[in-house]
C-alpha cells in the first residue's frame, strides 16, 4: 500500500442520499434544486466528467427518483442507501458498484461540490498520487466556519484531526480552516478501514470523517490540500440555497 508508482484508475462516489430535513421537502432530494439554471448535482457530474473520472457512482436514498430522473442523460451508476446510517455507510454502498481495477475513489457531496473548480480537484488528485497517500482531503478557509469540522494541525503543519464543532473547544472553534468533505482515498484503504468505523453514540450513524483518526492510529499516510479562500456553500436550508444562488452567480459570471 502507499506505493507512489501504483497503477491508477480513479472512480467517484457522489453522496446524494440524505433527507435534508431542513429543506422541508418530502418529494425531492435537495441535490436536484436549481443552481445556475441546472440541478446542482449536474454541475458535480460535469466536473467529474471534465476530470475524466469514471465510473461515477451516485448514492441515492431519500427521494431517489428525483435524483435518478435529473441524471437520466448522464453516464452514471446508482447505488441505494436503504437505511440512513451516515456518510461512511453511504460510501460502503457506493463501493459495491466498483470493481477491483479501481485504485482510488474521489468522494464528494452532491449539495456543495458544484462550487469546486477543475484545477482545484486536479491539485488534490496530483498530490494524492505523487506521495502515494491512503487518504487526501481538501481544506478551505471560511470567515464564518460555523457548523463545519475544524482542521487541527501540529506545529509542522501536519493534520492531527478534524474536530466537529460540537466537540471543539472555544479555541478550536476560532480556527478558520475547515473540512468541506471532499476526499480522495485509495480503494484498498477504504476496503480495509470502512468496516472499522464506529457508530456515533449521539446519532447512531457511521461518519466518513472517522477515517482520519483510524488512518493516524494505523500510521497510514494522510495528506491535506489547502484550497484557501474559495466561494463555497453547503446547502442545508432555504436561506443557504439563496446564498448559494448568489455566490454561484458571482463565480460563474
Amino acid at each position: 500500500m502507499n506505493k507512489k508508482n501504483r497503477k491508477t484508475s480513479i472512480a467517484a462516489v457522489v453522496l446524494a442520499a440524505g433527507k435534508g430535513k431542513r429543506m422541508n421537502s418530502k418529494t425531492f432530494n435537495k441535490v436536484v434544486l436549481t443552481l445556475g439554471r441546472k440541478p446542482m448535482i449536474i454541475h458535480t457530474i460535469a466536473l467529474l466528467e471534465a476530470l475524466k473520472v469514471v465510473p461515477i457512482v451516485v448514492v441515492v436514498g431519500f427521494a431517489k427518483d428525483s435524483v435518478i430522473s435529473a441524471l437520466g442523460n448522464y453516464n452514471v451508476l446508482f447505488a441505494e442507501q436503504k437505511k440512513h446510517l451516515g456518510t461512511a455507510h453511504a460510501v460502503q454502498c457506493g463501493l459495491k458498484k466498483l470493481d477491483r481495477k479501481i485504485s482510488d475513489v474521489l468522494v464528494l457531496n452532491g449539495d456543495d461540490s458544484a462550487f469546486y473548480r477543475e484545477n482545484l480537484l486536479k491539485r488534490l488528485i496530483q498530490r494524492h498520487l505523487a506521495v502515494g497517500a491512503s487518504m487526501t482531503f481538501l481544506t478551505i478557509t471560511l470567515d464564518d466556519p460555523a457548523g463545519l469540522g475544524r482542521i487541527i494541525r501540529d506545529k509542522k503543519g501536519h493534520v492531527l484531526a478534524i474536530i466537529e464543532e460540537k466537540d471543539a473547544t472555544e479555541k478550536q472553534r476560532e480556527i478558520k480552516e475547515v473540512n468541506p468533505a471532499c476526499y480522495l482515498f485509495s480503494l484498498e484503504f477504504l476496503r480495509k478501514y470502512l468496516k472499522k468505523v464506529k457508530k456515533s453514540k449521539v446519532s447512531g450513524e457511521y461518519y466518513l470523517v472517522s477515517l482520519v483518526e483510524l488512518a493516524r492510529k494505523h500510521s497510514e499516510r494522510i495528506e491535506a490540500v489547502r484550497g484557501g479562500r474559495i466561494d463555497w456553500r453547503g446547502v442545508n436550508t432555504p436561506k443557504e440555497l439563496e446564498e448559494a444562488q448568489q455566490m454561484f452567480g458571482r463565480v460563474h459570471l
